[in-house]
């Protein structure tokens, strides 16, 4: 039997299979912050070919597929807190009142034997004291 090369059924691959990448599972890395070596790892590749396969597949950077990947993960961590609170979380409504409002506690001190006052207050952004 003679091998005909210029035919492609003649002509044995070499090299590994090709990467068998699930796409769903990178981007749950991507927004939890997972790295690109740890992800290529997880598939058994080396971090260069997960970067190639992102600009074959997507048709950009890694690193800005990431950004744009992780930028989703916070996202949807800060609508979770915001449907928590919602729920009568009051943890939760008093530390997005401080993040999102500039809200923030007040205590009072005071000395020379005088009682003090541990009840923290919030303070709104108009003034108003609230006792938490």
């Amino acid at each position: 039997m003679i091998l005909d090369l210029t035919k492609k059924e003649d002509i044995k691959k070499t090299g590994r299979p090709p990467a068998d990448i699930d796409w769903d599972v990178v981007d749950n890395f991507l927004k939890a912050h997972c790295d690109g070596v740890g992800i290529a790892s997880f598939f058994g590749v080396h971090p260069n070919t997960l970067y190639r396969l992102v600009k074959e597949k997507y048709n950009i950077s890694f690193d800005d597929y990431r950004r744009q990947k992780q930028a989703e993960g916070k996202e949807l961590i800060r609508a979770k807190q915001y449907q928590t609170a919602m729920q009568g979380d009051k943890a939760m409504l008093i530390w997005l009142g401080k993040q999102l409002l500039d809200q923030k506690e007040k205590s009072d001190v005071t000395t020379n034997n005088e009682s003090l006052n541990s009840q923290p207050k919030a303070i709104l952004p108009d003034g108003t004291e609230i006792e938490i």
